[in-house]
């Protein structure tokens, strides 16, 4: 897994998961089969994303992904996980 600053989460894709990283956590989520990928992180705002997606045989659109429920269901302690990040990019290499 590629390098990123400390304070600097990930968000990717694959097939249909949405995968967000931030340091040695991996969070994968289903999402929908016609994603094909997350193109631009318009805001992060502790555990709300605004992002630009392209989906298969559609134009770009706006998409919102709230963290916190998921990270509520698999019993992260929100807060604390969350606090740090203070950026998140997208990086297919990652």
């Amino acid at each position: 897994m590629k390098k990123t600053a400390d304070n600097c989460a990930i968000l990717k894709s694959d097939s249909q998961y949405t995968i967000f990283i931030f340091k040695d956590q991996v969070i994968r989520f289903a999402t929908s089969s016609k994603l094909e990928r997350y193109t631009e992180v318009k805001e992060w705002d502790k555990g709300y994303l605004v992002v630009m997606a392209k989906y298969k045989n559609l134009n770009e659109m706006e998409e919102y992904i709230d963290l916190i429920p998921i990270l509520q269901n698999l019993y992260y302690d929100v807060d604390e996980f969350l606090a740090p990040i203070k950026e998140v990019r997208i990086d297919y290499a990652a």
